[in-house]
């Protein structure tokens, strides 16, 4: 293995006045015991020595340069030779000195020579350290070393790493300075940390023809992924500390400087899950191979590819994925068996021994067999590989890991990794937004940690999201659910230039974005996903979304014109594209119901469908338009109209319907609904009874529990008469609001709100011109109850008790593991998980003896007044991890009655997901496991509910109880009233 990690400290190392996840040890005030960088417009020399890697002197260019966009002063590069120090710049600045140790013979020299402790680097995989040396070379007085164990380990930067990728723009010092005991950082946790470009197809394949060729692509491939992209990709990814590449189309063969410059930059190469021994398949065996992709009737064939593609990548650093798949990343046929695979495995191992020869140990080529969908099943299935080749466990494809090591695998030499998506382009639709550390938390304890690779798609727009993903990887130790929110302040800062409290605003927007993302993926959601009618669900979570998009739009319109591009594309665009498509979706779903209760203001709610089309459109070309086409088609994949897993050919609006404005319904120019109901009156309709005409009055309830406290019935025009119109009650304690007011085509519905104690009659009655008066009325009941003084806990409202999990009245430890919050992780507030993530060392508990959390609620009814409730625990989803004998499962206990054991993640065929995992309304795509419980011999009264622990990584969202009354609804009621 070629040492290769002297170059990330050098594009890193000044931004750590701003790091995220690392020492801090630059800053642009000095102090007595400070070095200076810069200061007084002169800057300190950067020495190198000649032998160094190639890699290193590059980078070295890169940190002068980022030293010259900070200061304005750009700092002089030499390389000295260890006999004399001519080369030594007649300046009174101290020097940097950089170099790769071993590699370097000037820092060989320092080291030797003064007698530098560098055992805290030397022989660690990509390790630098940084420190003050006092004459380390003849006629220097001081210098500040910078040395890296290799060759990567040497990159600083003083800009932020997406200065091109997203425009950022520097922030001006006058000087620099560092602090003398230096910045340093041991091994990480992760060795490779890469990216994989996917789906490239049309945003990022359109963008880069058109940036970085002249319209015309490889001549075999028609790829635009060149060498001039690819040296901009390769700078991006040292500069966020990745090492590792899946590269797209055919790397090697669309621009034959493409693999060498990778080795340059220090990046290492890989082919994907589906493209074994670095050829590019099926692209490159179109062209250069012969016969069918089939091993049984085409081995020597395929062999020979092969072994051309290893010979092609062996003068370069690659990781080699091993093993094979079906052409177009399919399966193999069905006659593949496991006696083929290990045939094929053996020979592609004697492919490697051939070309990189008998002295070379095959053991210490780096190797990975990705287990991803049927190759998994191959592995459960008794199929294995040399312990030297890392085994790649994936995820689903929606960021839900389907495997994690088992004990019994952690003491593999090739060790284990993660392939990891935030884009995907398969069954059952495009997945998007992902939360990381929820799932990388645990490969980190079951270390899965010798490779990680994410599937980024386009890489835009995902900037934020990738940098965690391989800072993560970088340093797993510095991060933790309660500091989790410091990454995206720190990023809001080093981006925008945010003072503190703005990059606090910054974290809620950036958490609620991925958070209501989260709820259903965005390509899901259709308009009927949030509850038109039940718990103001859907008003609810427009009003979320149009606060969110006040808050963006408040930072982006103070922000300097410099600024605004890069907020624009990493913050202010998301926000503004996902509050326009859930408010079109929406919108249809309240413009279908309107119409069919025959309500004029249906038309308006069309209206407002059509125009939030066309501004979805206007956000996309806003984005492509920005910086005189910076990224111009870069957000070309189409979004709306999905109805199966592939995009759609076009963009659709959702269906929307109009009523007749120059008509008048047929009940009257009045029409009433009730919160609650789809109905509407007077008239018929379908939705006011079962038999669906001469129904009775509507009716409506509240007790003094639920809640919103009150309830509301809309008042609106059936036809284009405008009227006047009066809502009175026969009870004085019946509080309405308003109880009068005027409607016509051109005023907006009005909503009348009561509240109260008992029963009593709402009366509305409608005054137009030339039109009798029109009478509707609506029965209302109300309930007021009480609990016993002292009782502290959740109270049952509307016939439901909803409890956020992590709104627990006791937290019980067992064996060193508790119940810990992971916040914003929910579909509504957070997760709660077991921590650690490997529980009890691993092992699990029995039913009621493992760490619990406990819910204190008082009911006052039961299901159908016979004692019985119905517990819906809502969990996230995720797989059985532990292996095949390890179900995900909790257990639930109300009060002293036996802990029912609850395996809520059902069984698959090797290979395979659940059922009930895929689909448009499974699992994953709903975000949540409903994990159903009942109970029986429930009085009325105070009671405990217990949720215990039985696995590891179970993460429980919220809890619903079922007193009777609860109404269907995607995200379950708001939280019920607590007493505290």
């Amino acid at each position: 293995m070629r040492s290769l990690w002297v170059l990330a400290t050098l594009l890193s190392f000044l931004a750590s006045v701003r790091a995220i996840g690392q020492t801090t040890c630059v800053t642009f005030q000095s102090s007595s015991s400070s070095f200076s960088v810069v200061s007084r417009g002169q800057a300190a020399p950067i020495l190198l020595s000649a032998d160094d890697w190639p890699g290193v002197q590059r980078a070295a260019v890169d940190f002068a340069n980022d030293i010259q966009s900070v200061t304005n002063v750009k700092p002089i590069l030499s390389n000295v030779s260890t006999t004399a120090t001519s080369g030594t710049p007649a300046k009174p600045s101290l020097p940097i000195i950089v170099g790769t140790l071993g590699k370097s013979s000037l820092i060989n020299k320092i080291v030797n020579e003064t007698g530098l402790d560098v055992s805290g680097v030397q022989g660690k995989w990509e390790a630098f350290m940084a420190t003050t040396v006092k004459n380390p070379l003849p006629g220097v007085a001081s210098a500040y070393v910078i040395i890296g164990a290799d060759k990567r380990g040497t990159i600083l930067r003083c800009v932020s790493p997406w200065y091109w990728w997203a425009d950022v723009p520097t922030t001006k010092h006058p000087e620099l300075f560092v602090s003398p005991t230096g910045c340093s950082h041991g091994s990480p946790t992760v060795k490779y940390r890469g990216i994989f470009l996917n789906d490239e197809q049309p945003a990022l394949q359109n963008w880069a023809m058109e940036k970085f060729t002249n319209g015309t692509g490889a001549a075999l491939t028609g790829s635009p992924f060149n060498r001039f992209f690819y040296t901009k990709l390769f700078e991006l990814m040292l500069r966020i500390k990745a090492n590792y590449l899946w590269p797209g189309i055919a790397f090697a063969i669309d621009d034959s400087q493409n693999q060498p410059l990778a080795d340059w930059y220090g990046i290492v190469m890989g082919t994907s899950h589906q493209e074994p021994m670095m050829r590019s398949t099926p692209i490159e065996f179109n062209l250069f191979g012969s016969g069918p992709w089939d091993y049984t009737t085409n081995a020597p064939e395929i062999m020979e590819y092969w072994l051309n593609g290893t010979e092609r990548a062996k003068p370069f650093e690659s990781v080699y994925t091993i093993g094979m798949r079906g052409f177009g990343d399919l399966p193999l046929s069905e006659t593949t068996n496991i006696a083929l695979l290990q045939q094929v495995i053996s020979d592609q191992t004697n492919i490697l021994t051939r070309v990189y020869g008998n002295d070379t140990d095959v053991s210490d080529i780096p190797q990975i067999w990705a287990l991803y969908k049927e190759v998994e099943g191959y592995y459960d299935d008794g199929m294995r590989v040399p312990e030297y080749v890392t085994l790649l466990w994936s995820d689903d494809n929606w960021g839900n890991i389907r495997r994690f090591p088992i004990e019994s695998e952690r003491n593999r030499t090739g060790g284990a990794g993660v392939y990891y998506h935030f884009d995907y382009v398969g069954d059952p639709r495009d997945y998007k937004w992902i939360a990381v550390f929820e799932q990388m938390s645990i490969a980190v304890e079951r270390e899965a940690t010798r490779l990680w690779i994410l599937n980024v798609g386009d890489l835009k727009p995902y900037e934020r999201e990738t940098e965690f993903f391989i800072n993560y990887g970088w340093n797993a130790s510095r991060w933790n659910p309660n500091n989790l929110d410091t990454f995206v302040s720190s990023w809001a800062q080093r981006e925008f230039d945010l003072n503190a409290d703005t990059s606090q605003t910054v974290v809620n927007i950036v958490a609620n974005l991925t958070r209501f993302n989260a709820r259903r993926k965005p390509e899901l959601l259709n308009s009927t996903t949030y509850s038109l009618i039940n718990y103001r669900e859907a008003e609810n979570v427009l009003a979320e979304w149009n606060q969110l998009q006040q808050a963006s739009t408040s930072i982006y319109n103070s922000l300097s014109s410099a600024m605004k591009p890069a907020f624009f594309q990493m913050v202010h665009h998301p926000v503004m594209a996902s509050t326009t498509v859930t408010n079109m979706l929406v919108s249809a779903g309240m413009n279908n119901l309107r119409a069919s209760q025959a309500r004029l203001s249906a038309n308006d709610l069309a209206d407002q469908v059509t125009e939030l089309f066309g501004k979805d459109f206007d956000l996309e070309t806003q984005y492509h338009t920005l910086l005189n086409g910076r990224f111009h088609t870069m957000m070309d994949q189409t979004h709306l109209g999905y109805f199966y897993w592939q995009q759609p050919m076009a963009d659709t609006m959702p269906m929307i319907t109009r009523v007749q404005a120059k008509k008048q319904a047929l009940a009257g120019v009045m029409r009433i609904a009730p919160e609650g109901t789809l109905g509407a009156w007077p008239g018929d309709n379908p939705n006011q009874c079962a038999q669906g005409y001469s129904c009775p009055p509507p009716s409506i309830s509240l007790d003094n529990f639920a809640p919103f406290g009150n309830r509301f019935i809309d008042v609106g025009a059936g036809g284009p008469a405008p009227f006047t119109f009066t809502a009175s009650s026969n009870a004085s304690w019946l509080k309405l609001s308003p109880t009068h007011g005027s409607i016509s085509p051109t005023a907006p519905e009005q909503r009348s709100t009561p509240a109260g104690v008992s029963n009593a009659v709402i009366t509305f009655t409608a005054t137009a011109s030339k039109q009798p008066p029109l009478v509707v009325t609506a029965m209302f009941s109300a309930t007021k109850s009480s609990v016993p003084s002292g009782f502290k806990g959740a109270v049952e409202g509307a016939g439901a008790i909803s409890i956020e999990a992590a709104h627990a009245s006791r937290n019980n430890s067992v064996a060193g593991i508790t119940w810990k919050e992971l916040p914003g992780l929910g579909r509504t507030l957070s997760g709660v998980t077991p921590w650690p993530r490997l529980g009890n060392n691993g092992a699990n508990f029995t039913a009621g003896t493992g760490p619990s959390l406990e819910y204190d609620f008082y009911n006052f009814n039961t299901i159908g007044g016979k004692g019985q409730i119905q517990v819906t625990t809502l969990v996230s989803p995720s797989l059985n991890a532990n292996g095949v004998d390890r179900p995900l499962g909790l257990a639930i206990q109300v009060d002293n009655q036996t802990p029912v054991a609850k395996y809520f993640i059902p069984p698959a065929v090797p290979g395979t997901l659940p059922d009930a995992w895929d689909g448009t309304d499974g699992f994953v795509a709903n975000s949540i496991v409903s994990v159903v419980t009942n109970f029986s011999g429930i009085n009325p009264g105070a009671h405990t509910l217990k949720v215990f622990m039985i696995e590891p990584a179970v993460v429980v969202q919220k809890i619903v109880i079922d007193t009777g009354g609860l109404q269907p609804s995607y995200l379950g009621p708001p939280e019920s009233i607590i007493i505290r």
